[in-house]
């Protein structure tokens, strides 16, 4: 049972408010003025506070201050009581960290929904979301009242590719976050020499795209198909509408797609440093780990020796050359266009 403290001088409205609380099956506790609901929070440490803002003494915005300054309670939602209807007033109390605000006088169907919905949000912040569509539709869902993540992708464009086509162009203004629903996608950027170098992998369940819609600039790299492709392209819109729709949101959000950065930064850490044979090994097991989740089948990579090359960060021969060493040693075996990797605990022993 989740217990809320309803702080409000006026009894008639606190009387009210508990008894609607109660029959919602709430632990309800209750305070007259604002010092005393600052004790009973620090005391009981409630799972949400209702607070209203016009109290004699100490008036809701000082609770909410004590409340935020404290390490004890400065994590419990807080939900003004407000009888004021200044836009003034709402914006100020946002400012200082109140969740939501309900106006008076409000029904009880009002208040139960305002802190159901409260609740929601707050057990989703918490949870370890995985990156995927999944995760990012109750998001959506929480972030705005009206459509969910799969309805906007349904009503909007969903983009087919073909092996090797462009996606979308360096330099180009970005309009869609991506999201894979089926084939793989790299990204890249082209040296003036005309080489490439592969900065990302993109499997089914991926979102990509998003480090320039972040940005507010142009597309940072190309994106291409590297087999046939069917993308979701959520508009750039709804990104922005879930990204400003709250900052708890907006983190959580950033903190679902960076693992991809990561995997970035490490790539191109192995690229600078490493020598010919890790540089190779590494990309093998990159792509093992990308494209093989079932331990139980054999890893089979297909790609082009031009891709792998630019993962890499090698030139051809030199690539060439150390697959034909790896096979020699019984690492990988070579069929045609596809690399099997015949031994992955040895190779993964090259990089560490």
């Amino acid at each position: 049972m989740k217990t809320i403290l309803v702080i409000e001088d006026n009894e008639i409205i606190r009387n009210n408010v508990a008894e609607i609380l109660e029959l919602d099956d709430y632990k309800v506790l209750t305070a007259n003025n604002g010092k005393t609901g600052i004790e009973v929070a620090q005391q009981n440490r409630p799972d949400l506070i209702l607070c209203d803002i016009m109290m004699a003494g100490i008036d809701g915005y000082g609770v909410l201050h004590v409340l935020h300054k404290d390490p004890v309670t400065q994590g419990i939602p807080f939900i003004f009581l407000t009888s004021k209807s200044e836009r003034h007033d709402f914006r100020l109390a946002m400012e200082l960290g109140a969740d939501d605000y309900i106006t008076k006088p409000f029904g009880g169907t009002e208040l139960l929904s305002a802190i159901e919905s409260r609740f929601r949000k707050n057990d989703i912040m918490k949870r370890k979301l995985a990156p995927d569509l999944e995760s990012l539709n109750e998001l959506m869902k929480t972030a705005r009242s009206s459509k969910s993540l799969e309805e906007l992708t349904s009503e909007s464009q969903v983009g087919t590719y073909r092996k090797k086509q462009l996606i979308y162009k360096e330099g180009s203004q970005p309009y869609y976050l991506y999201y894979i629903l089926e084939g793989k996608v790299k990204t890249f950027k082209t040296h003036d020499d005309g080489k490439d170098l592969v900065v990302g992998l993109f499997n089914k369940g991926d979102f990509f795209g998003y480090t320039s819609l972040l940005e507010g600039g142009a597309n940072l790299e190309n994106a291409e198909a590297m087999e046939d492709t069917e993308l979701a392209l959520i508009p750039k819109r709804d990104f922005e509408e879930l990204i400003n729709s709250s900052p708890e949101i907006a983190r959580k959000f950033v903190g679902l797609l960076s693992k991809n950065v990561i995997e970035r930064e490490k790539q191109l850490l192995g690229i600078a440093y490493n020598t010919l044979r890790k540089k190779v090994a590494e990309a093998l097991v990159s792509l093992q780990k990308k494209y093989h989740t079932n331990k139980n089948e054999q890893y089979k990579i297909e790609i082009s020796r031009d891709d792998l090359a630019a993962i890499a960060g090698t030139a051809m021969e030199s690539l060439v050359r150390t697959l034909s060493d790896f096979k020699k040693e019984n690492l990988i075996d070579i069929k045609n266009s596809e690399i099997i990797i015949t031994n992955p605990a040895k190779l993964e022993n090259l990089i560490r």
